[in-house]
């Protein structure tokens, strides 16, 4: 009973009313009452301070509300990871993400699901293209959303999911950050800072060089902190994707869209899965990012 007089005084405090409390925990505003009050008896001390129809926080019964959302938190998932032992179940969902590209859709889509489907663990890889490519072929991961740079595989779902607008990260103090917009050939002679590992440089700068047009050499970071950190020092600028122009990491850096002859470049990004590997929680992930670009 005390574990459910515990969640019968969190409601209480969330909704800041008995009667609301009681419609949420589908029970009356005069059992609920009884509840916190049996729970207050048991602990030998007072939790709210009630005034005529309304209450406080005790400083006792803000210290328990606060402990409370930890201790539940953790028996709640106690709860579910025994019954899923008891099942032999273990649900687990593979995703990868392309780090560069800055837009809030798969993290909301993350916690979408998660809160959907709490009891599936999700493992999430970040990446560049080449890794998320490597990831899915390889069984690693299930889901891969990553750019388009390939011609669609027949044995794999492809849903493009949006046609993205092209950026470039640059320290604030460069001249260039004052452009409300910049041609590629303007960065002819300012070097492109790119995250991949050793063995993906070369891939990496191919694809740019050819199919983006940056002429003026490369630098290589392994991460995309370490990325910025360049950024911020003047080394050079960073090619990123997404949906949003807002500059939410620090100051110091500016992010330009990115022309060609005037007009802004855009790229696909998709949801990628095998055939093979069609399951539930992928379709049902897939629509839920979907969801996310509309």
């Amino acid at each position: 009973m005390l574990l459910k007089q515990i969640q019968y005084f969190q409601a209480v405090v969330e909704n800041n009313s008995f009667s609301e409390a009681a419609e949420v925990c589908h029970i009356s505003q005069s059992a609920i009452s009884q509840q916190i009050k049996a729970l207050e008896d048991d602990l030998g001390l007072l939790l709210l301070e009630r005034k005529g129809r309304g209450f406080s926080l005790t400083p006792a019964g803000s210290y328990f509300y606060q402990k409370s959302l930890v201790v539940l938190t953790d028996i709640t998932q106690m709860i579910r990871d025994t019954k899923r032992i008891d099942r032999g179940e273990s649900a687990e969902l593979r995703l990868g993400y392309l780090f560069t590209y800055s837009g809030p859709e798969f993290q909301d889509a993350v916690a979408a699901f998660s809160e959907k489907y709490p009891d599936v663990e999700l493992i999430i890889t970040p990446g560049n293209h080449e890794d998320l490519y490597v990831g899915l072929i390889s069984g690693q991961m299930d889901l891969a959303f990553n750019d388009q740079r390939r011609v669609f595989a027949e044995d794999y779902n492809n849903l493009v999911l949006t046609e993205a607008t092209s950026f470039v990260e640059i320290a604030s103090r460069h001249p260039f950050a004052r452009l409300p917009q910049i041609e590629v050939t303007d960065l002819k002679n300012t070097p492109c800072i790119l995250v991949a590992g050793p063995d993906q440089e070369k891939t990496e700068a191919d694809f740019y060089r050819g199919s983006m047009g940056f002429s003026g050499g490369f630098l290589f970071a392994r991460s995309l902190p370490e990325a910025r950190l360049m950024v911020a020092s003047g080394r050079g600028f960073l090619p990123l994707e997404g949906n949003t122009e807002d500059v939410y990491f620090d100051t110091s850096i500016t992010r330009i869209p990115l022309a060609r002859r005037g007009q802004i470049i855009t790229r696909k990004y998709c949801a990628f899965w095998s055939m093979e590997n069609s399951g539930y929680y992928i379709e049902e992930f897939a629509d839920i990012l979907k969801e996310q670009f509309r």
